[in-house]
C-alpha cells in the first residue's frame, strides 16, 4: 500500500509515542508496593477504561467485525489467545521489574525480534515454507545474543537500589516470548477489527486474567489492596498517567504513524525504548546508572536488534509464525 510522505507533525507524534511507550517500565516499577500480577492488572484496567469510549465509537462506526457465526467463533478463540498472551507478557515483565534493574528488564523484554528469528529458524528446520531471515537477520541475531550474554556479566551488581538477577532477566525475556504470541494472534484479528475495539476487548480480558492470577498466586494481595484498588486516591493519578502515556500516547501514537510510515521505521524507533526508558527512570525515579557490562552489552544487543528488524523479511517470517499458530 502506498503511503503519503510523513509530515513534521507525524514525526513529532512518533517521538511522543516513543517517550510514552518508554515511560511505562519506570512508572510501573515505581509502584512496587503492589504485588506484580495485581499491579499489571491495575495497569491494564486503567488502560481499558481509557479505551472504552473509543471502542464504542469504533462499534458505532463499523459495527460487528464478523459476518458469520463461524467467523465469530474463530474470532472469539483468537481473542482469548491474544488476551492470554498479553496477560502472560505483562505478568512476566512486571514481575521482572521487581527482580532486576530497569535497564535489564527493558533490554530483554524488547528482544522479541530475536524470538521471531529463533521461531523462524525452528519453522525452517521443520520444513515450513517461509523466507529465510538472510545474512543480515542471522548476523543480527548472533550479535544480539552476544550482547545479551555480555549484560549478564553484571548479574549481582546493584543499580538505583535494584540488583541485576538472572531470574529477573529470564522473566523479562519470557515477556518478549509471550508478546510474539500476542502479536501473532493480533495480526489475524486486526485485518478486520478496528484498533480500539480490538485493544479494549483484549486489554480488558488480560486485566481479568491477571486479577485471577493475583488471587491465586499472590496471597493477601487483593485483600490488602483491592481488586480495583487503583481507583483509590493513593493510586488513581499514577495509574491513569501510566495508562495515558504508555497506552494512548504510546501505542495509539504508533498506530497513527503507521498510516504514513513503514513498519520498519516504527520497529527501528522502538529499539531505542531501553535507552529512552532507562534515561526516564534515571532522571525521574533515580534508578541508577547501568554497570559497564550492561552498557556495552546493551549497545551490542541493540545493534543486533537493529539488524534483525531492518532485515528485508521480518514481516513474512512473523506471518509464518501466525500460520504455525493457526
Amino acid at each position: 500500500m502506498d503511503r503519503a510522505r510523513p509530515s513534521v507533525l507525524t514525526w513529532i507524534i512518533l517521538g511522543a509515542a516513543l517517550l510514552g511507550v518508554s515511560s511505562g517500565g519506570a512508572l510501573l516499577q515505581s509502584f512496587g508496593d503492589v504485588p506484580p500480577l495485581l499491579r499489571a492488572s491495575w495497569r491494564l484496567q486503567a488502560t481499558t477504561v481509557l479505551l472504552l469510549p473509543l471502542a464504542v465509537l469504533d462499534w458505532q462506526r463499523e459495527g460487528a467485525p464478523w459476518t458469520t457465526r463461524e467467523e465469530a467463533r474463530g474470532d472469539a478463540m483468537l481473542l482469548v489467545a491474544s488476551g492470554v498472551f498479553l496477560a502472560l507478557h505483562f505478568g512476566a515483565w512486571t514481575a521482572s521489574l521487581d527482580r532486576t534493574t530497569l535497564t535489564h528488564s527493558l533490554l530483554f523484554v524488547t528482544a522479541h525480534p530475536l524470538v521471531v528469528l529463533v521461531g523462524s529458524a525452528v519453522l525452517l528446520a521443520l520444513g515450513r515454507d517461509i523466507i529465510p531471515p538472510g545474512r543480515r537477520g542471522w548476523a543480527g541475531g548472533l550479535l544480539g545474543l552476544t550482547g545479551a550474554a555480555l549484560t549478564l556479566l553484571d548479574v549481582g551488581e546493584a543499580s538505583g537500589g535494584q540488583e541485576v538477577t538472572l531470574f529477573g532477566d529470564v522473566l523479562a525475556f519470557l515477556g518478549a516470548v509471550f508478546v510474539v504470541g500476542y502479536l501473532a494472534a493480533g495480526r489475524v484479528l486486526r485485518a478486520r477489527w478496528p484498533v480500539f475495539l480490538y485493544a479494549a476487548v483484549v486489554t480488558g480480558l488480560a486485566s481479568v486474567l491477571l486479577a485471577v492470577g493475583s488471587g491465586a498466586a499472590e496471597t493477601g494481595a487483593i485483600a490488602g489492596h483491592g481488586i480495583v484498588g487503583w481507583l483509590g486516591p493513593d493510586w488513581l493519578a499514577g495509574f491513569l498517567l501510566l495508562a495515558f502515556l504508555a497506552g494512548l500516547v504510546g501505542h495509539t501514537g504508533l498506530n497513527h504513524c503507521l498510516k504514513t510510515m513503514t513498519p520498519l521505521t516504527i520497529s527501528v524507533t522502538l529499539t531505542l525504548e531501553p535507552v529512552v526508558g532507562s534515561i526516564i527512570g534515571l532522571v525521574a525515579f533515580g534508578t541508577g546508572v547501568p554497570g559497564p557490562a550492561t552498557m556495552l552489552g546493551g549497545l551490542i544487543m541493540l545493534g543486533g536488534l537493529l539488524l534483525v528488524v531492518s532485515n528485508p523479511t521480518p514481516e513474512q517470517n512473523l506471518e509464518g509464525l501466525n500460520n504455525a499458530a493457526d
